[in-house]
């Protein structure tokens, strides 16, 4: 594998790095053998980085777990400070101690400030995060500092230019070039000697997996034996202000897949031909998408317990694939996954307007505005009461049928 080092700290860093937000899950909790087995996986095959941070569940202790002995001097690690979650100085303090017992470390490679905007951040300053920062890396517990970036593009080179920041951690791929860092951000902070993480180049899954057909043939025709994935994860790495992508990957064939990108594509080395054919699909995609959400989770938990990002993964996959009819498989998919037939309910009909979510929203969407066209597009009256008498009815008599035909 081909390293991009960092100028402001001298480390190598493999350009595939391993995100740990979304690691498999048995039963709602962590898959720690699969997981395990992934992560060695990648560190085997030469990924040096694994992000992490303090709200992404179990994560950082069950990174604690298993990188140790000859696993741990081969990665570096990187987790987040909550911003959300700070309101005094002292919570920063405490915040940074219960990370180094869950990591089972004496110092952290990579401390970034989470979710961060020009807002968040002034805040932050108040409770005096400077002094914290520096304190924390002159007692030896964290040794590079950055911060990952979730604000609007305009504020991107104020805060580069607030601190000696180390790295910058920003969303990026082909079809949102230009949202928070953008391209002109990435390549500021570059000049500065910043390492530049990539977060959500697959915009949660959506530039990954089937898409609208006529933006599926484009890429066939370019290239029948690339996948979606394979040309997103390209575009991104080709950009040499870039230092390594982080990828939420909870299979061996996505966690394969893109071990092959990253040891083949270097830095501009994508042609014009190949550029262009992005961009076109680009276009294609755009014209389809309807909700600019990458599924982030960031806006989670709701209160109610709608589950915000499946809603409008759903509803931008309809309009995507062009589902029709009232049998359609996004109509299915919304009934299963967030209307409660198989379990609790996350639908959108849900949400009582209480606002919670838009300050978490890194697109800065209107949540509320895009629930109620969620609402509109799949809900009606008496839904509530139809998907009750599935749950209790129909679906153990589906089973009990099941077992009697099955004897």
């Amino acid at each position: 594998m081909q390293y991009r080092t960092i100028k402001k700290t001298g480390d190598e860093i493999s350009p595939l790095g391993f995100g740990a937000m979304r690691l498999p899950l048995k039963n709602g909790k962590i898959d720690r053998q699969k997981a395990r087995e992934l992560i060695y996986h990648a560190i085997d095959n030469g990924v040096n980085f694994i992000d992490t941070a303090y709200l992404y569940g179990d994560s950082e202790s069950f990174l604690g777990e298993i990188l140790k002995g000859e696993y741990a001097d081969k990665v570096k690690l990187c987790t987040k400070l909550p911003a959300i979650n700070v309101r005094k100085y002292e919570d920063m303090e405490t915040i940074l101690a219960e990370q180094l017992k869950r990591l089972q470390r004496d110092c952290i490679d990579y401390y970034l400030i989470h979710a961060v905007d020009l807002k968040a951040m002034n805040k932050l300053l108040k409770k005096d995060l400077i002094k914290f920062l520096n304190k924390a890396k002159s007692e030896g517990k964290i040794k590079h500092i950055g911060f990952s970036y979730h604000g609007p593009k305009e504020e991107f080179d104020i805060l580069i230019d607030g601190y000696d920041w180390d790295v910058v951690m920003v969303q990026y791929n082909y079809f949102d070039e230009n949202v928070q860092a953008s391209v002109e951000g990435i390549e500021y902070a570059a000049s500065k000697g910043m390492g530049v993480f990539i977060m959500e180049p697959l915009k949660g899954g959506i530039l990954a997996g089937k898409m609208p057909a006529d933006a599926e043939e484009i890429f066939k025709n370019a290239n029948p034996n690339k996948s979606n994935a394979q040309w997103a994860m390209e575009w991104v790495l080709n950009n040499r202000n870039v230092t390594c992508v982080l990828s939420g990957m909870n299979t061996l064939e996505q966690l394969d897949e893109n071990l092959e990108v990253a040891n083949n594509t270097m830095p501009m080395s994508m042609s014009f031909e190949d550029l262009e054919t992005v961009e076109h699909v680009k276009r294609v995609m755009r014209n389809s998408l309807r909700i600019n959400c990458s599924t982030c989770g960031y806006c989670m938990p709701c209160p109610q317990g709608v589950n915000i990002p499946e809603c409008m993964k759903i509803y931008n996959e309809k309009y995507l694939f062009g589902h029709k009819g009232f049998f359609n498989p996004a109509l299915f998919d919304y009934y299963q996954y967030v209307g409660g037939i198989m379990g609790s309910s996350g639908n959108a009909g849900k949400c009582n307007g209480c606002g919670k979510c838009l300050r978490k929203c890194p697109q800065k969407l209107d949540i509320i505005k895009e629930l109620k066209t969620v609402k509109k597009e799949f809900e009606f009256p008496g839904m509530s009461i139809i998907l009750v008498f599935i749950q209790k009815i129909g679906f153990p008599l589906y089973r009990q049928m099941v077992k009697l035909l099955n004897r």
